[in-house]
């Protein structure tokens, strides 16, 4: 019996490391979009092809709005969980190779949370400006968004993220300003009095509701509209 008890203990350990490595081999879950990255293809004439670049906020938009994605230029590659890091491994097979005019980039509350680890601002900026310059470099045209307001994490909370997120938000708006990149800013009208997300804006005061992606939509809008006018003016023959 007690053999019989070590053999599956070392059975359960050794398909404990199967999957291990089956997902440290993917750590930026690249394959979650491999099948309809396929599927997308070269853009069309004149198509005004966006990719929307982020984590669960983005991928909740689909899910919460798909009508939103309804706009056929409108591809939205949110992968919920993820850090900058994660983002920047896969960008080049969620982004660069699907040829768009825009990204536009909603990340950086998860590495404040530490979903990966521990991040300084200057990692998550790191991360954020490199995503931007190799879109820059291929020709795609770069916005760069705010965090969304957190007073507290619901799954770590006391990390007390408000400074932080603040002070983030101003360095990727100094970022685009000085490099000619389009800004979208969300947490001004989306902050309360102590600067988390307005509660009728969320429920778990992280996320937004229905209500939360009808104010981010408008702003998303203008911000590519803004972001399309500089790649018109780039690509001038």
């Amino acid at each position: 019996m007690k053999l019989l008890r070590i053999a599956i203990l070392i059975a359960f350990l050794l398909s404990m490391n199967v999957t291990f490595k089956a997902n440290a081999q993917d750590w930026a879950n690249i394959k979650r979009f491999e099948k309809d990255n396929a599927e997308v293809g070269l853009p069309r004439t004149n198509e005004d092809r966006v990719v929307f670049m982020g984590n669960s906020i983005t991928q909740g938009w689909i899910t919460n709005v798909p009508e939103f994605f309804d706009n056929p230029n409108y591809i939205n590659r949110g992968i919920g969980g993820q850090t900058t890091p994660q983002m920047l491994i896969r960008f080049r097979a969620d982004v660069i190779k699907l040829y768009p005019k825009i990204v536009i980039i909603l990340a950086g509350t998860n590495d404040i949370a530490g979903n990966t680890g521990p991040s300084t601002l200057e990692m998550i900026e790191d991360n954020l400006y490199s995503m931007a310059e190799l879109a820059k470099a291929h020709n795609i045209e770069v916005v760069l968004c705010s965090v969304l307001p957190v007073f507290d994490y619901p799954w770590k909370k006391g990390l007390e993220p408000v400074d932080k997120i603040i002070e983030l938000n101003k360095r990727i708006k100094n970022y685009a300003d000085t490099h000619g990149i389009v800004y979208a800013d969300y947490f001004t009208p989306m902050a309360d009095e102590r600067n988390g997300l307005k509660a009728e804006y969320t429920k778990d005061g992280v996320h937004p509701t229905i209500a939360g992606y009808e104010v981010m939509a408008p702003i998303a809008d203008k911000a590519i509209a803004r972001a399309l006018i500089l790649w018109q003016q780039n690509n001038k023959k």
